[in-house]
Parts: C-alpha cells; sequence; structure tokens
C-alpha cells in the first residue's frame, strides 16, 4: 500500500505542475473508467497545446473538431470508434471533453504495420528507426522481462516462438508514441500530453524512454494507473491506484479470441 500512499500524499496535479515537463505520459488500464477520468482531470488542469491518442490513427485524430468535441455520438460516429476494438467510447468521452483548443494526434499503429515490425521492426517504422533505438537488440535480460510479460498478459497462451514478435511489436508502437510526442512538441510547442496503455507508459521502458533517447533535452513525466493493491509493472514519477471494474476473465475471453493480442 505504499505506492498508493504515497500518491495520497502527492497528488498527480501538484506533481506535474511541479515538474513542467514538455510531454506528459498518463498511462491507463484500458477498461477503467476511473482511470480515464483522471486522465480528463489532468488534461483540463494542465491545458495542454495539443494530446497525442494511442487509440487514434492520424486520418481520426483528424477529425476531431473543437465544434464537434461537446456532441458525444457525433464524435463517436466520426471516429468509427465501434469498429476500432477499444472499449466503450462513453468511458473514453471524458478525455475528448476536456480537450478544449488541445491539438489532437493520432499515434496508432496499423494492423498491416505491426505484421511487418514483427519481421523487421525497422524497415516497418522508416528512417528514423535508429533515433529511437529501434536498430539496435535489447539487452538480454530486457527481453525476457519483455517476452515474460507478454505471455503473462495472454494467459501463458502464446506459442513461445511468438514472443520475440510481440514484443518487437510493442518497441514500435513505443517509438511511433514517442515520435508523435515530439511532433506535437515541435508542431505547437507543449505542453503535449500522452493517452496510452501503462505498458507504453512507463519510464524505464516505454515511449518516455525512447523520447528522451531521441531528445534528451525535452523534460518527461509519466503517470502509471493501477487496481486496488496491484501498482502497474515499470518505473514512473507517479503512481495513481483506483478499483478495478467488473470484467470478465481476461483468460477466458482470450480462449475465445486467441488472435486478440495487445503489446501494451
Amino acid at each position: 500500500m505504499r505506492w498508493i500512499a504515497l500518491f495520497l500524499l502527492w497528488p498527480v496535479a501538484a506533481i506535474a505542475a511541479a515538474t513542467g515537463a514538455d510531454v506528459v505520459f498518463l498511462g491507463e488500464v484500458h477498461d477503467n473508467p476511473a482511470h480515464h477520468i483522471a486522465q480528463a482531470a489532468e488534461i483540463e488542469r494542465m491545458q495542454p497545446a495539443a494530446v497525442v491518442f494511442e487509440m487514434l490513427t492520424d486520418e481520426q485524430a483528424a477529425r476531431v473538431s473543437p465544434q464537434l468535441l461537446p456532441d458525444r455520438e457525433a464524435l463517436q460516429a466520426k471516429l468509427e470508434w465501434d469498429a476500432s476494438g477499444w472499449p466503450d467510447f462513453a468511458i473514453y468521452y471524458a478525455i475528448f471533453a476536456a480537450l478544449g483548443e488541445a491539438r489532437v494526434y493520432g499515434a496508432a499503429v496499423s494492423r498491416q504495420k505491426a505484421r511487418e515490425a514483427s519481421a523487421d521492426v525497422i524497415g516497418a517504422f522508416g528512417p528514423d528507426a535508429p533515433r529511437f533505438g529501434l536498430d539496435r537488440p535489447l539487452p538480454e535480460d530486457q527481453q525476457a522481462a519483455r517476452e515474460a510479460a507478454q505471455m503473462s498478459a495472454h494467459c501463458d497462451a502464446l506459442p513461445s516462438e511468438m514472443l520475440p514478435m510481440m514484443v518487437a511489436i510493442q518497441r514500435l508502437r513505443d517509438a511511433r508514441l514517442a515520435q508523435v510526442a515530439l511532433q506535437a512538441l515541435e508542431d505547437t510547442g507543449g505542453p503535449v500530453a500522452v493517452v496510452t496503455g501503462n505498458g507504453h507508459a512507463r519510464k524505464d521502458w516505454g515511449a518516455p524512454a525512447l523520447l528522451s533517447l531521441a531528445a534528451p533535452d525535452v523534460t518527461v513525466w509519466a503517470l502509471g494507473q493501477g487496481e486496488g493493491d496491484d501498482p502497474p509493472l515499470g518505473e514512473f514519477d507517479a503512481l495513481r491506484s483506483a478499483p478495478a471494474p467488473e470484467r470478465e476473465d481476461p483468460c477466458a475471453a482470450f480462449a475465445k479470441q486467441p488472435d486478440a493480442v495487445s503489446t501494451d
């Protein structure tokens, strides 16, 4: 419980305000409504110039406008959210409602790019791959830890030969988030908020680490959000806890949809 107590002593808004970070990563468990409420509150407080969404493509992000934001149903339809595979738009809407005049960016990786990355992450990402460390193999201990995390996240149901491919896709998504966040910072001057899963928001090896590798002078701050007594894995500047929502056994869901994999 120490990490929860620490957070209660140092609220997210107070820590984020003190850092004055250029880029703020706001982690989440995707289907936890309380996590999205916390993200929305931080976005409303910090009034970022730009917000990057892991869930949106470039094309979807371009459809968002201040005029559309007050109409949840219209925004949901415009984004074609129901076909995206993400949890119910109703639990994400608080974030969109808090955007104000912030410019919206999408950092989603297409399935085609993910498939390419499983065989060639450098080719899938493009010429900027070295800038974000994708031209280098991971340290052996980190590769092993990432593969173990992927196996655990998929209920020990993945063939072992798939694990390196899953890690490569995760690295691609981390790099894409970092790349888009830097582009948003360059375009707008910041600050920039990034809405993403905890796995991508962790500072030890997620998108913040790759952003710092590519642009060491850019200041980065990251929030991780856990459930109950379980903190998210990885390193963060602040941690927050919320009750877990009622949900089906994720392993049962995976058994029904063995092709539905996540790299968060």
